[in-house]
């Protein structure tokens, strides 16, 4: 017993180092942009974008800059997402594919999102009303003034960060070396995607407690609904089966996930973030993408299923790109398969290796 509990400490202590090795060097700051117009027409006179970074920005001869990586987070996440095990501890290890000591890795919060600027800081719903394509052009001025990058090696982004990937590349085609999208469709929002979202929108504006979104306490029964909807978009049923199955185990994987999952969430950040994909549709212009393009879904993600067969017919119009379905099996994590690196990090390695 004393040699397995000794075993157990000693597993902690190397997880605990690895992660400690992973984050050393991690940079947090924040950006404001004065003055930013929405497409809206609405204004914030002072925006505030907040970031991670890791490693060190390098430049050629010409002062262009060589090794910048951004990654861009989902719907309701945040820069530091990326530091969980599962990503961090594969990718900017020590020799990882995007060692910071390589790389200079860029984190940062979207609109609404994690530290940035966000209608529960007061503005509550008089917060402007933004969508993707205000979340990039901050992200722009953010990278262009706020961090003095003018290209970048790599853009990465998951689900939401996904299609923000997309929206990069067409507005801002010669940014970017190379893009590597994870659980999206380059196509509007529409279907039972735009359902489950408008489903999660429309229980929080009919409870009584929102009240037009200057609540006081958090609308409870509207949150239930809208977090129940997010658990099963982001399912692995594969993985749930293997893991809950029982009644018992299943009811008891809720009974504690709702909770927790509630304890995190306001009602008009996510109300705000859910509907800021009404105007994504980057279909039209997917021509337009120069950048080599290295796209992925997995099979068994709820939001993008793969029977729709829009990643196959839209992928054959991009230049320089390729997308990649990962078959369903008890490793995948259904729509969060976007998170667990190893499931395709050697897709990440031709990618960064390629060069015309």
């Amino acid at each position: 017993m004393i040699r397995l509990i000794a075993a157990v400490v000693a597993a902690f202590a190397i997880a605990a180092a690895a992660a400690e090795s992973v984050t050393a060097g991690a940079k947090e700051g924040d950006y404001v942009v004065q003055d930013f117009v929405f497409r809206s027409g609405e204004r914030l006179a002072d925006l505030r974008l907040h970031y991670t970074t890791l490693g060190t920005p390098q430049r050629d001869a010409k002062g262009r800059m060589t090794n910048a990586v951004m990654i861009l987070h989902g719907t309701g996440g945040s820069g530091q997402q990326f530091f969980r095990p599962q990503f961090a501890e594969v990718l900017f290890a020590k020799g990882g594919l995007l060692d910071p000591a390589k790389y200079y890795i860029i984190l940062p919060d979207g609109i609404g999102h994690g530290k940035s600027s966000k209608p529960s800081d007061g503005l509550k719903a008089k917060f402007p009303h933004y969508d993707y394509d205000d979340m990039v052009a901050a992200h722009h001025a953010l990278l262009t003034k706020g961090l003095n990058v003018d290209r970048l090696r790599l853009i990465m982004g998951t689900s939401m960060g996904c299609m923000h990937a997309f929206v990069w590349g067409e507005t801002y085609p010669d940014f970017m070396d190379a893009m590597m999208p994870l659980a999206c469709l380059p196509v509007e929002i529409a279907g039972r995607n735009r359902m489950w979202r408008k489903l999660a929108m429309d229980a929080i504006m009919s409870d009584p407690d929102w009240r037009g979104g200057d609540y006081e306490a958090q609308p409870r029964r509207a949150l239930r609904t809208a977090v129940t909807l997010l658990l099963i978009a982001g399912s692995a049923p594969i993985l749930w089966q293997k893991t809950y199955p029982t009644r018992e185990a299943a009811d008891a994987y809720i009974d504690k996930t709702v909770p927790e999952r509630l304890a995190e969430f306001d009602a008009n950040d996510f109300l705000y973030q859910v509907a800021a994909s009404r105007s994504y549709d980057p279909a039209p212009k997917l021509e337009a993408i120069k950048a080599r393009v290295t796209w992925i879904n997995s099979a068994d993600d709820f939001i993008n299923p793969p029977e729709l067969g829009i990643a196959e017919r839209e992928a054959r119009r991009l230049k320089r790109g390729k997308f990649i379905l990962l078959p369903a099996n008890d490793e995948t994590r259904g729509h969060g398969s976007h998170t667990w690196a190893a499931l395709w990090r050697q897709h990440l390695a031709e990618l960064l290796a390629a060069r015309e």
